[in-house]
């Protein structure tokens, strides 16, 4: 498969996704935006990997929407009754069409594997709202990230809001909002965005790929399991997640698999699991 926005690899488990338009500050052109969720959910679907790393090229790891996207938030309509049309039927169009973009970040969040951001430069709107969608941030430390959508007169659409608040303080999350100011790369940190920061780009992509190396040798089911959950418990109660937890343990961890890490474990070595199912 030829993808225009994204070269893509596989090794031991670890799909790299890579963001190829530095000439464009990697901004998201129209098609990015069906490349990206078919990506993820075919790698889901096959079972192909056990983790994603998604990395950038060049100075910023992207700059937002592409500006050739915001003619596709107006209806299109020819004849004597087009303005009508438009001023009736478009703010149903820009709903619609807004959540399908939503759509295309929440496949990172939704699909079985872990997903690991590794950030680099400029981190802008559209970026920042597909990063908060990942499992994991790291970042080099000349990255910045910016709620840019207040400076062009909107406020952030693609799920920065919603996500962020859960785990950054209401308060800056607000301020970020409000003014659209860059948060560099020891502030993320501080604040609880990104969970490293790395000396240049080369080290940031290869911190990443380690972890993803670290977490593609445990038990598939596991990882799946604990991503499910973590987002479970993030969205319900205490009391709700824990049945949830006994749930999923109950009907989803065969004893054998446990057994097998516990052994795998204690001989120092890599286990041997089964990979997660394609989906059907």
């Amino acid at each position: 498969m030829v993808l225009e926005n994204f070269d893509l690899s596989i090794d031991s488990g670890v799909a790299h996704l890579v963001m190829k338009r530095p000439e464009k500050r990697n901004a998201m052109s129209p098609s990015f935006w069906s490349e990206l969720p078919a990506t993820v959910r075919r790698l889901d679907a096959e079972a192909a990997a056990r983790v994603i790393v998604l990395s950038s090229t060049g100075p910023y790891f992207s700059s937002g929407l592409d500006t050739s996207m915001f003619g596709s938030m107006r209806l299109r309509s020819d004849g004597p009754d087009a303005e009508r049309v438009q001023r009736l039927a478009g703010p149903l169009h820009r709903y619609q069409r807004i959540h399908q973009m939503q759509d295309s970040f929440s496949a990172l969040e939704q699909c079985r594997m872990p997903v690991i951001a590794a950030v680099q430069g400029g981190c802008i709107g559209g970026g920042l709202d597909m990063v908060a969608a990942c499992c994991i941030r790291y970042a080099s430390a000349d990255a910045f990230f910016s709620i840019h959508e207040v400076n062009v007169g909107m406020p952030a659409d693609m799920g920065s809001i919603p996500r962020l608040t859960r785990w950054m303080p209401e308060g800056v999350v607000r301020e970020l909002a409000y003014i659209g100011r860059r948060m560099a790369a020891d502030e993320a940190m501080q604040r609880g965005l990104v969970n490293q920061v790395f000396p240049d780009h080369a080290a940031l992509v290869g911190g990443a790929l380690n972890l993803a190396h670290v977490i593609a040798s445990k038990a598939p089911l596991a990882v799946h399991g604990s991503k499910r959950l973590i987002t479970y418990g993030r969205d319900h109660s205490t009391a709700d997640t824990l049945d949830q937890v006994a749930l999923w343990i109950g009907g989803m961890l065969p004893s054998e698999q446990v057994l097998s890490a516990a052994r795998a474990l204690s001989e120092k070595r890599v286990g041997d699991f089964v990979e997660l199912p394609p989906l059907l």
